[in-house]
C-alpha cells in the first residue's frame, strides 16, 4: 500500500455544502439553490482575505475570525445581497444546518473500508474545532477519524502552508506517506505545493486548475479514493 495515512478536507469532500440548499429554499421559495451558492464563495472568499492580510507566522492574521463566525457574516452578506430579508429564526435555521451538513452518501463505507486496512484517518479543516465536532457526530464519523484537525489554533486558513504543515504535527509520517483528499481544486493545489501526494474529488466534472502541478491522482467521488490506496472496495 503506498500510503500509511489519508488526510481529509471536510467542507465539500466529507460534507455537502451544498446541502444547505434544501433548508434556504423552505425559508426563501426560489432562492435556495443561489443562495447555497452564494453563500459558499463568500466564506471562501473571507478565508482568504483575512489569511492573506497581515499574516504572521507565528501569531497568525491579526484580522482572523472563527470559521463559524465567517460562515455567519458570509450568509449576511448574501442574503442582503441577494435582498432577502430574515428573522433571527431564519439565520439561526441556517447555521443550524450548516453545523449539521448532509455527508456524502458513500462516505460512510469508504472510512470504515479504510480504517479496516489499518491507515490512520482525519480531517484537516478550516473549521473551526465545534463545528467540525458538530458535523463529524452527526454524520456518525466519529469512531472513524483518529484526528481532527482545526486551522483555529494558527489563525490562518488554508491554503496558508502553515495550515498543510499541520497534517505532520498530528501525524508523524513523511510527506510521501500521507495522501490528502480534496473536492476543492484549489486545495488539493495548496496541499501540492506544500509537497504532499493529492487526489482531487471532482465530483461536478470540472476542469482542473490552469496552475500546475495538476493532482496525483482525482476521481468522481470518495470511492475513487480506494482505488488510489489499492484497496477493494467491500
Amino acid at each position: 500500500m503506498p500510503f500509511k495515512a489519508v488526510v481529509f478536507d471536510a467542507y465539500g469532500t466529507l460534507f455537502d455544502v451544498y446541502s444547505v440548499q434544501h433548508v434556504a429554499e423552505q425559508l426563501f421559495p426560489g432562492h435556495g439553490a443561489a443562495l447555497a451558492l452564494a453563500w459558499r464563495d463568500k466564506q471562501i472568499e473571507y478565508t482568504r482575505l483575512i489569511t492573506q492580510s497581515d499574516p504572521d507566522p507565528a501569531k497568525g492574521s491579526r484580522f482572523y475570525q472563527s470559521f463559524w463566525e465567517i460562515t455567519r457574516r458570509s450568509l449576511h452578506y448574501c442574503l442582503d445581497r441577494l435582498k432577502l430579508d430574515r428573522t433571527d429564526g431564519q439565520d439561526e435555521a441556517l447555521m443550524g444546518q450548516y453545523a449539521k451538513l448532509s455527508p456524502f452518501p458513500e462516505n460512510l463505507d469508504v472510512l470504515r473500508t479504510i480504517k479496516r486496512q489499518g491507515l490512520t484517518t482525519a480531517i484537516l479543516s478550516n473549521g473551526s474545532p465545534q463545528m467540525l465536532d458538530s458535523a463529524v457526530h452527526s454524520a456518525g464519523m466519529a469512531g472513524l477519524l483518529d484526528h481532527v484537525i482545526s486551522v483555529d489554533g494558527i489563525r490562518l486558513f488554508k491554503t496558508a502552508p502553515q495550515a498543510y504543515a499541520l497534517v505532520q504535527q498530528n501525524i508523524a509520517l513523511p510527506l510521501d506517506e500521507i495522501l490528502f483528499v480534496s473536492s476543492n481544486a484549489w486545495d488539493a493545489l495548496g496541499a501540492n505545493w506544500f509537497g504532499l501526494r493529492t487526489h482531487w474529488v471532482n465530483r461536478q466534472g470540472l476542469p482542473f486548475e490552469a496552475l500546475e502541478p495538476r493532482p496525483d491522482f482525482t476521481g468522481p467521488d470518495l470511492r475513487s479514493v480506494l482505488t488510489t490506496l489499492h484497496i477493494e472496495p467491500h
